[in-house]
């Protein structure tokens, strides 16, 4: 049972198009039924926390040892949260290999096992903060998902440490 229920969500379970004969989803009479989903994954990186606006020495003494020339790395793990209302037909906000497939683009591509500050161009003049890598994910996520269904991206840098972006929150 537990395999079965595995590779229902994995790459090859796809939606069915609405080209593919399937007459329009009857809509349930009442409330809409709005639900949020969070997939979670894991990425190596390495960085050096320094911003070109201070002196060596001014970067030495704000990030400590995290301003080390050689860099240091994490393990990062991110959980990303979209929301939307339940298909009647499918029952699901996303399909999950679907949104699989736009984390691998729009996360692990760019990110994994890459250098932030010399291996992806937004850090170039950007400080790879958890923060601003954070922003990153949230800004590539938006190329990918469908408008408005993006909620929340958390990032853990350590076991001890996360940040939370949702977004220009006004």
């Amino acid at each position: 049972m537990r395999r079965a229920h595995a590779r229902c969500h994995s790459a090859g379970a796809r939606r069915p198009r609405a080209s593919q004969g399937m007459a329009p989803p009857l809509r349930p009479a009442g409330p809409r039924r709005l639900a949020r989903v969070t997939r979670s994954l894991s990425f190596s990186a390495s960085h050096r926390l320094h911003s070109k606006l201070l002196s060596d020495e001014e970067n030495q003494k704000l990030f400590g040892k995290c301003n080390n020339p050689n860099g240091h790395g994490h393990n990062y793990k991110v959980e990303v949260t979209v929301r939307g209302e339940i298909d009647p037909t499918t029952g699901m906000v996303i399909n999950l290999a679907d949104l699989k497939d736009h984390l691998e683009e729009a996360i692990m591509q760019p990110l994994d096992h890459k250098n932030l500050d010399k291996d992806v161009p937004y850090f170039a003049d950007v400080v790879s903060t958890t923060e601003n890598v954070a922003v990153f994910i949230w800004g590539n996520l938006l190329k990918h998902l469908p408008e408005g269904s993006l909620y929340k991206v958390k990032i853990y840098e350590t076991d001890k440490n996360s940040v939370v972006y949702k977004g220009e929150e006004k």
